[in-house]
This record gives C-alpha cells, structure tokens and sequence, in this order.
C-alpha cells in the first residue's frame, strides 16, 4: 500500500470519527434540551393562579368567619361577666343582711329569750318568735346559696368563654399568616405573568423609548395598549378606562390625544371613591412606579401628586378644582 492510498484511508477514519463524534454531541444535546423545564406559558400560569386565588379566598372566607365566631364569644364573654357582677352584688347583699341577723342575734341571745318570757309568759309566743327568726335565717340561707349557685355558674361560663377566645384568637393569627402567604405568592405569579409580555417598541441608550403613532380601533400607541391590558388584567377595569381622546382636557395632559395616556377610573360620575377603591388606585400606582422603567411609563398623577421616572419620586402638584380634575378618581399613566 502507497503512502498515499495510507494518508486517504487515514483521512477516512478520521472523517468518521468526527462525524461519529458530532452524532453523539447533538444527541447529547437534543435529550438535554428535552429533559430542560419549559418556560411556563401565560395559560399554565394563569391556572395556577386560579388555583391560588381558590385557595386564598377559602382561607379568607374561613378567617372571617373565624372573627364573627369571635365576636359571638367575646359578646357571650361580656354578658356572663355582666352577669356575674349582678349575681355577685346580689350575693354580697344578702351575706350583709345575714350578718346583720347574726349580730342581732348575738345581741340579744338568751337574755332577749328570757326578757321576752318575763314580759309574755306564754311560751307559745316564744315559739312563734324563734320560728320566725329560723324562718328568716333558712331564707337568707336558700338565697346565698342560689346566688352561690350563680356566681360559680357564671365564672365557669366567663373561663370556658375566655379559653374558647385564645383558642380563636391563635386560629386567626396562623389564618392570617397563611393568607398573607397565598397573597404574596399570588403577587409573584402575576409579576410573572407581566414578564412574560415584551414591551413593544425602541427603547434608547439613557433608558427612555422612541415615541410610538397610535394605532387600532382604540387609538392608542401599542405600549400604552401592554399597559392598559396588564392593569387590566391584574387589577380589574371596574368603572371603567378612559385612554384616547381629540381632546386633552384639563385631566389628562396633552398625551390623551396622542394616544399615550390613560386614565383608570375608580369611581363613577365624579365622586370621591371609597377608602377600598382609593386603596386600589394606590395598588395600580404603585405598580406603574415598580413597572415603569421596564414597560416604558413616563408619568404617573394620582390624588394631586405626580410621579416621573426621570425623578423616581413623587411631588405635590397644584389644585385644578375639582375631584377629577385633581385625579383623585383615577390614577392616570402616560407612556413615551
């Protein structure tokens, strides 16, 4: 065999070797990436949170009815002590009216026995007198007893309701952690969700983005569309929102028109929103604050105040007249 025909044969082996070797590399690397986790779609994560949101609100429901079996024993814990104090005066009362009997009897003892047989020898009268005298002490005697009855009655109810209390109290409090725990677990499933939409759009090198036109049946930029779905989605539209409009007005700044801004009513017709839906607008702005930079939110106004990602702080603004003017209805977002 020729130098040369060894050198082919040589090229050969090696050639297969390689390609062998490629073979097992890429097989390798196909069953890796079979064997890897998925990133979790929007559905599976929505139907864990379903899931939770079930959990949670069994645990909430079983927590208040915990507290309204509370106020029952506390109020049953209030009645048997008001009880007791009354049961106890009465007691008290009749125990000064024995002593006061005994004292007198005391008093006058054999000699009250012997100056009444000395005044009326009739012993029957005698008898009728210390009759009497057993009879009102049997009474009183019946009535200390009953009103002992009482008391000891109520301080078993008053130390029965007082445990049944702790008991209750140590179940609300373990509720209450496990709530808060479902509460934060939902949050970061919903923070996950919200990760899993790009914003749309360029984005520049000192952190703003390149302004978008508007677009679709709703007139607005498609970033401020990702916005106003995710709030959407996460918090609920309640009374509504407001984005595009031809005209700013005295609410909405000049980015309504532009298709840049919306505002997410919490209240209808004007009126000042209830502490629950005023604590939803501070939810939604606080959101906005956490979100901005990553989903390209400019500005935040909500109950007189403005919030820009420039300063990352919040500063007073001046008095436009009215609730609505003022945004104390509804947190408004302008994006770039």
């Amino acid at each position: 065999m020729t130098a040369a025909s060894r050198g082919i044969r040589r090229h050969d082996v090696l050639r297969a070797l390689i390609s062998a070797l490629t073979a097992v590399i890429l097989c390798a690397c196909l069953a890796s990436a079979g064997q890897a986790d998925p990133k979790p779609s929007a559905k599976k994560l929505r139907k864990e949170l379903a899931q939770l949101q079930k959990q949670s609100e069994a645990m909430i429901t079983e927590y208040y009815n915990g507290r309204i079996e509370l106020q029952k024993v506390e109020k049953t814990e209030k009645v048997a002590r008001g009880n007791l104090k009354r049961a106890q005066q009465e007691f008290d009362r009749a125990a000064a009216e024995i002593r006061m009997l005994a004292v007198e009897q005391y008093r006058s003892g054999g000699m009250g026995v012997t100056l009444a047989l000395l005044e009326n020898p009739d012993p029957s009268a005698m008898l009728n007198r210390l009759a009497l005298t057993q009879q009102i002490v049997s009474e009183q005697d019946a009535k200390l007893q009953g009103f002992a009855k009482v008391r000891d009655s109520h301080r078993g109810a008053q130390t029965m309701a007082e445990q049944r209390a702790a008991a209750l109290r140590a179940s609300l409090k373990k509720l209450d952690g496990q709530k808060k725990r479902a509460e934060r677990l939902i949050g970061q499933i919903k923070d996950r969700i919200d990760q899993l939409y790009p914003t749309p759009g360029l984005r520049r090198a000192d952190g703003t983005w390149v302004p978008q036109l508007p677009s679709g049946p709703d007139n607005i930029t498609p970033r401020m569309r990702l916005v106003r779905q995710l709030i959407a989605q996460r918090f609920g539209p309640r009374f509504g929102i407001g984005c595009y409009r031809a005209d700013g007005g005295i609410a909405g700044g000049g980015e309504h028109p532009l298709g840049r801004a919306c505002d997410f009513m919490l209240s209808r017709g004007g009126g000042m929103p209830s502490g629950a839906e005023t604590q939803r607008g501070h939810e939604i702005a606080a959101w906005a604050v956490k979100n901005a930079r990553r989903l390209g939110i400019m500005y935040i106004i909500f109950r007189q105040r403005i919030w820009h990602v420039r300063t990352g702080s919040w500063r007073t603004m001046s008095d436009r007249g009215g609730t609505t003017a003022n945004h104390f209805d509804h947190p408004h977002i302008s994006v770039y």
